[in-house]
Order: structure tokens, then sequence, then C-alpha cells
């Protein structure tokens, strides 16, 4: 790994656990002597992440941790909700087969498990992974890398609100029926229960942050 990648992976992996909270500043030397390197691969992990809209750069204070309004994540789900659906609907026609939804399944029954242990960090991972992995089959990288990049963007707000929201049981429960309609060739069924899915949680995590008068996160 290059010491480009390592300064952005370890950057990136500490805004999304809440390590560098929204809002927070530090300088590229700084982060540089965190990381142990010369201060040219941090900049351009910052400018990757900036791209991102992770992080803006600021003149010579290095870089902010951009915090998100529930504005902005409506907005986030919005998009993201479309970008998920459309990717459905390209898949509409194509015949899935074991290997497209083994890891699917997979990633179901590692959130059910996850949940019997109450471990919400595992479980929201899964949970992703399920998202992401469904995306995948879509076969376009564009879309794929748009709709990753506003995932990240939201991951930080679903992480610091895990423990507020109820168990995700009936997500999982609204996962195995897409990933059934998925199994069956039943897309258009697909696309409305994932639509669905996506416009529930999207307004659990609204109402969160409203009721607890959330403004950044």
């Amino acid at each position: 790994m290059s010491y480009t990648s390592k300064a952005y992976t370890t950057i990136k992996r500490n805004i999304m656990e809440n390590n560098y909270p929204p809002g927070h500043q530090a300088l590229e030397q700084e982060l540089a002597t965190e990381l142990g390197m010369s201060r040219t691969p941090v900049r351009e992990a910052l400018i990757r992440l900036e791209r991102e809209g992770l992080v803006e750069l600021v003149s010579r204070r290095g870089m902010r941790v951009i915090p998100l309004s529930p504005r902005d994540m409506k907005e986030i789900y919005e998009v993201l909700t479309g970008l998920e659906t459309l990717a459905l609907s390209l898949m509409d026609g194509k015949v899935p087969t074991t290997v497209d939804m083994d890891p699917l399944e997979k990633s179901l029954d590692q959130m059910e498990t996850a949940m019997t242990h109450d471990d919400l960090d595992a479980c929201a991972e899964a949970d992703a992974r399920f998202h992401l992995t469904l995306l995948s089959l879509c076969n376009n990288r564009r879309l794929v890398n748009m709709a990753a990049t506003l995932s990240d963007q939201a991951h930080r707000a679903r992480m610091m609100t895990l423990r507020l929201r109820p168990r995700p049981h009936q997500s999982n429960i609204e996962h195995r029926q897409v990933l059934e309609a998925l199994k069956q060739g039943q897309w258009e069924t697909a696309r409305h229960l994932h639509h669905q899915h996506r416009t529930r949680t999207a307004e659990t995590l609204l109402n969160i942050l409203e009721y607890y008068r959330l403004s950044q996160l």
C-alpha cells in the first residue's frame, strides 16, 4: 500500500468512526506526524477526501471534517434512494445466479447474528455491505461509485444515531423481502420494496434528528 493510500484509508476511517468528529480541524503536519509520514501523501489523501465530500481543505489550517445537517441527510437519502432504485432497474430482466445472491444472503445472516449478540456496530456494517453489494450487481461502475460516496457521507450520521434508533429487526425483514423478489426475478416488486425500505429508514433517521434537536452530525 502506498503512503497516499495509507493516509487516505486511516484518515477516512477516523472520520467514519467519529474519531475525527464533525467540525474537527487538523493541520497537514499534525496528520503527517500522527501517521509517521511526510506531508505530501497526506495532502494527496485530503484532496481525495475533499472530492468525496468528507472534508474541506482550509488555507493554512489543513482540513476540517464537514458536518452534516438534517437537510443534508434528507438530500443524501433522496439521491441514494434514487440511485439504488435505478440500479435495480438496470438489472431488470437479468436472471440472478447463486453467485449474485450468496453475498446478499451472507450479509443478512451476519446482520441477524449481530442483532442476536446486540452488536449494533457489526449490524450496521452488515447492513451497509448488503446495500453496496446490491448496487454492484447493476454493473455500472459510475453509479456504484456515486452511491458509495453518498453512503460514506451518511455513514457517520448513521453511526452517531445508531443507539437512538429501534433495533433494526424491521430492516432485515424488508431486506429479506427484497432478496426473495430478486431470486424470483420479480424486479418491479424488488424496486418497490426497496424504495419503501429506504424511505422508511430515512424518515426514521430524520425524525430522530428532529426529536433530539441534532443540528449537525
